[in-house]
This record gives structure tokens, sequence and C-alpha cells, in this order.
């Protein structure tokens, strides 16, 4: 790819990102988001096509704050981010209970051979009563 085809795509993919219509990106306005819009590395905005860069920073600092769709993205990620900590503290909560559950289970386990033991050792004390006719 030659650097003015690069660029075309950078400046191409700065508008679809400035309009709202991402369509490789997730439409944040971040020179990240902008390089995976435009498919090309990260460090062709940072080395070869600085004055782009600045460009696309200029035009997002005159918007005055993110898009909707970033705005939404963001509120989304934080809400995944709750969720993923409360879930590893469940997590974290049940591997400690296992321990614990592993040793009443063999508790009641000896309980359990113990009691069929002395079941076998005691005589019934159960006596079947036969049923008179009628």
């Amino acid at each position: 790819m030659t650097a003015a085809d690069e660029r075309d795509r950078i400046h191409a993919a700065m508008i679809r990102i400035l309009n709202g219509t991402p369509q490789h990106s997730n439409g944040a306005l971040t020179i990240v988001a902008l390089a995976h819009e435009a498919q090309v590395p990260r460090n062709a905005l940072t080395q070869r096509h600085t004055d782009l860069k600045n460009d696309f920073y200029q035009h997002v600092r005159e918007r005055g704050g993110p898009s909707e769709v970033e705005a939404r993205l963001r509120k989304t990620i934080a809400k995944l981010r709750a969720t993923s900590e409360n879930k590893t503290g469940e997590l974290n909560q049940l591997r400690a209970d296992v321990p614990a559950l592993v040793r009443v289970i063999q508790q009641l386990t000896i309980e359990n051979q113990q009691l069929r033991a002395q079941g076998a050792e005691v005589p019934a004390l159960v006596v079947a009563i036969e049923r008179k006719s009628r």
C-alpha cells in the first residue's frame, strides 16, 4: 500500500467515524479506533501521518465530546466490567466454599459407615406381628 492509499483510507475512516457510521471499528473517537477503521497500523497515524492524527483530534475537540456511539459503548463496557467483577467475586467465594463442603461430605460418609456398621451389629428391634384372618 502506498502512502497516498494509506492517507485516503485514513481520511475516509475519519469521515466515517466522525459521522457515526464506522464499518470496521467501534466508532470511538480515538487514534486506535481510527487506525482500526482505516485498517492501517496505528503507527501510520502516530509516525507517518501525524497531520491526519492532529486533524482528527481537532475535529474531535470541535465536537465537544464523545459521539453517541462511543457513549453507548462506554456505558456497555462499564456494565460488563461490573458484571465481570461480580462474577469473579462469586467464583472466588465458590472456590473458598469447596474445601469446607468436601470436609462435610467426608464427615458424613464416615458417620454413615459407622451407622451402617452399628445397624449390622444390633439385632432387629422390630418384630413382625401377624394379622389375624377374619
